[in-house]
């Protein structure tokens, strides 16, 4: 699988162990930063790129990080296509694939104490498919109104 992945400064340690993660898992990874904890960036300038990745399929699935995932999913959520959820337990990672197919996860490396949980979400979120079914139709909706609504340049 091709991951794309980014964070802000306060993510970036979380980020880096997810890198380590992917890679021992097999999978390609697309690095958009940020390069280190230090100088404060600003999260949109990385979410935005992994977002566009995946939203023009050049990433399968995308990961941004920050504090709390929050502002991240925000911005990768402003990219047409794109579905991301902030993730804040193995069962959220779970739902979010197996209800919504959320194509980007959003994690929170303040709001998450024990960054191995943050691996064990991961995987799961990894590991688990689109239930499809009822689910379809919901999304149908999400993608008609950005269709509707929304560009992509």
């Amino acid at each position: 699988m091709r991951v794309a992945i980014g964070s802000d400064h306060a993510g970036y340690g979380l980020k880096e162990l997810l890198k380590r993660e992917l890679l021992a898992l097999g999978h390609e990874v697309a690095d958009f930063g940020t390069d280190g904890a230090e100088p404060p960036v600003d999260y949109p300038d990385f979410c935005f790129p992994v977002a566009e990745a995946v939203a023009r399929d050049r990433a399968d699935r995308g990961i941004v990080l920050g504090g709390s995932g929050i502002g991240e999913s925000i911005a990768a959520n402003k990219v047409p296509g794109i579905r991301a959820a902030v993730v804040t337990s193995a069962e959220t990672a779970r739902l979010t694939r197996l209800h919504n197919d959320s194509n980007v996860l959003a994690l929170g490396a303040r709001t998450n104490g024990d960054h191995r949980h943050a691996v064990e979400w991961l995987r799961v979120w990894l590991e688990t498919p689109f239930e499809g079914g009822r689910h379809i139709p919901r999304l149908r909706k999400i993608h008609d109104y950005e269709q509707a609504h929304c560009t992509l340049d």
